[in-house]
């Protein structure tokens, strides 16, 4: 046994799927696992216990974790290789994993400080292991893991919902909403700069909601990005996701007094119709959704937008529909992210409300709204063409080994010719062409001539 075990103690391997919170919780396993002896393989097949982070908010990602462990499975028996899952499952899903014996264990969010010992436990054959976890748990006192070559990367500063959207699992799955401690979050960010990191997005389920509050003294979100941005001024400065709901011009005007805070809000609406969005509980109306984005152009008025639309959502009808078209007309945003509806286990929805809208007519209205955003997303990038852009290079092109690609501060991908620059740099682009999703151009050299107030 002894042996058995130090051979499956000796590396791991992890596959992440889902959102950008999944992405920094991967980087937080990694170092509990390094720190508790364990050591992370790059390779898929030389790795002994192989982890899923995976995302059930949306069923596609669901699918495509049940897929891969389908796929993987091969592996897990001829090698004896441990399965495990951590992050958002339902418990439904995660009971049939197990039964299955698709996986050997499950780690939920609030757990990864125990992930050695569901290990051990899973080596002995023991299934169903119950840890007591923290309810609250942070992670603050764990610095993620640095990954070479990186110079991005997240950083979560709440963790948990307390919204309760109707149709979203994370609550059940991550918890109440705790903000971090505001002094760890800016020595962890003094740490990732010193360490070669250029950009830090500051994470939540809601940012904005962020407060941290010790004796007399409370730090909402809009203060503690007033104190990173001063505090280390060269480093870039993201955040996702805001609820519309709890946006404040405070924050508004903090993201434009500093120049390393990055201009660009991704501000998820889900629908258009004020019917669906108090079936959602989403806590804002259409006319309060509109009305902060007005504030948002004109206090930043570079600043790009985008959003999350979700359509088919219950009883959800055509003049529904129109309503998210209409809203999306009046906004015209960069860009989006957009999905039908599936009821997710556990949920409100799931549980009180009829998913009634026909799988045809979900596709039928998912199509409108892409191909809508497509002619929005279009038309902003045109608005960038002729104008100078400072871009951080993060990497090189997909479709072009002899380009750049970066983002520019409004996060929208440009791509440019490698010349002398290298990764890590921050250039100034003229955009000559674009794409719906990329803005295409040419090292600017003529420095004296860029007036940064045209950008």
């Amino acid at each position: 046994m002894e042996k058995n075990q130090r051979k499956l103690n000796k590396s791991f391997y992890i596959e992440t799927y889902g959102c950008q919170m999944n992405i920094a919780d991967s980087e937080i396993v990694t170092s509990i696992l390094c720190n508790d002896g364990y050591s992370l393989s790059e390779y898929l097949e030389e790795a002994n216990i192989i982890l899923f982070n995976s995302c059930s908010v949306r069923e596609k990602a669901e699918l495509t974790l049940k897929k891969r462990l389908d796929q993987l499975q091969f592996i897990k028996k001829k090698k004896k290789t441990l399965f495990g899952v951590i992050g958002c499952l339902s418990k439904q899903v995660r009971d049939i994993l197990l039964k299955e014996k698709k996986i050997d264990f499950f780690v939920n969010p609030n757990s990864y400080k125990e992930m050695s010992n569901f290990i051990r436990y899973a080596m002995i054959g023991q299934k169903n292991l119950s840890i007591n976890h923290q309810k609250n748990e942070t992670y603050a006192d764990i610095s993620p893991f640095l990954k070479r070559d990186k110079i991005t990367t997240f950083l979560s500063i709440t963790r948990g919902c307390d919204n309760m959207c109707t149709f979203c699992i994370v609550p059940f799955t991550r918890g109440r909403e705790i903000s971090s401690n505001p002094y760890y979050i800016i020595d962890e960010c003094k740490r990732l700069y010193q360490n070669g990191y250029k950009e830090i997005t500051l994470l939540g389920q809601n940012v904005d909601s962020y407060r941290w509050t010790q004796g007399l003294i409370t730090i909402d979100f809009s203060e503690l990005l007033n104190f990173l941005a001063i505090e280390i001024p060269s480093i870039r400065i993201r955040f996702s996701t805001s609820n519309p709901h709890d946006m404040s011009d405070k924050v508004l005007k903090i993201i434009s007094k500093h120049s390393n805070i990055c201009k660009h809000i991704h501000l998820p609406v889900q629908s258009g119709s004020n019917k669906i969005l108090k079936l959602m509980n989403r806590k804002y109306t259409r006319e309060k959704y509109l009305s902060l984005v007005n504030r948002i152009r004109a206090i930043i008025p570079e600043c790009s937008i985008s959003h999350d639309i979700m359509t088919g959502f219950c009883n959800e009808e055509e003049k529904d529909h129109q309503d998210t078209l209409d809203l999306m007309n009046k906004i015209q945003y960069n860009y989006g992210y957009m999905f039908s509806y599936s009821p997710r286990p556990g949920t409100y929805a799931y549980k009180k409300l009829k998913d009634n809208v026909p799988q045809n007519v979900k596709i039928e209205r998912l199509k409108e709204i892409i191909d809508l955003q497509k002619k929005h997303s279009s038309f902003r990038m045109k608005e960038y063409l002729g104008k100078v852009q400072e871009v951080l290079i993060e990497g090189e092109s997909k479709k072009n080994n002899q380009y750049w690609y970066g983002r520019n501060t409004q996060n929208l991908i440009v791509v440019f010719p490698k010349e002398s620059y290298k990764i890590g740099n921050i250039v100034s682009v003229k955009i000559n062409d674009c794409t719906p999703a990329t803005l295409i151009g040419k090292i600017y050299k003529d420095v004296k001539k860029w007036n940064p107030s045209k950008i």
